[in-house]
């Protein structure tokens, strides 16, 4: 019997902890890692990330209701969010432009309602100019930012895939906001990054 005690306390703890393991992935904090170059040299391939996923409103599951909204995104955050291409990808790119926002990209250069956009996180390392009416990435818009969605690009601005191809991200596919680095490995043998390892992202 006291045998029968012991697994079954064993038993119930492990529960409990998948449990609540499942209540913060689901509502609080979230794990991830990144894949690609898009958003150097903030963030680098190899960086384990967490994203506070409770800050712009916990989305229960199976559903599109999103409770305990704090704040919406706001210009400058980076978030993780569903790719609208595909949605079963997570993205993570920053905030340049919210809901009523005149955004227009010349040469490079980022404009919101008519005034340079200065972001010192970006990154531009192709001198080439893309032309308008080629591609997107050097000459966009002008376009305002419709309701209830956010403008998003890569700090790494000349090798991001992002809002200037594919579009806006709606508030409701946003997951959460990336605020720290907890791991940060260049998948080489004795490669930890021990400097990026505890650094909050900005």
């Amino acid at each position: 019997m006291k045998q029968k005690t012991i697994i079954r306390e064993w038993v119930e703890a492990i529960v409990i902890a998948v449990i609540l393991a499942l209540i913060i992935r689901t509502f609080v904090v979230q794990a991830f890692k990144i894949p690609s170059g898009s958003m150097e040299k903030t963030l680098l391939v190899g960086d384990h990330i967490l994203v506070n996923k409770f800050i712009y409103g916990t989305k229960i599951p199976f559903t599109g209701i999103k409770i305990l909204s704090f704040k919406k995104p706001q210009k400058g955050d980076i978030i993780v969010f569903v790719f609208p291409e595909d949605k079963k990808k997570d993205f993570i790119k920053r905030v340049v432009a919210v809901e009523g926002d005149r955004l227009e990209i010349i040469n490079k250069k980022v404009y919101i309602n008519g005034s340079p956009n200065y972001c010192p996180f970006a990154v531009n390392d192709d001198e080439t100019i893309i032309p308008r009416g080629i591609q997107p990435r050097d000459n966009y818009g002008p376009v305002v930012v419709p309701r209830d969605s956010l403008f998003v690009m890569g700090d790494n601005r000349d090798h991001s895939y992002d809002s200037r191809y594919w579009g806006f991200v709606k508030l409701e596919e946003v997951k959460g906001n990336a605020f720290i680095i907890y791991w940060s490995w260049n998948g080489l043998e004795s490669s930890l990054r021990w400097k990026r390892i505890g650094s909050l992202i900005h």
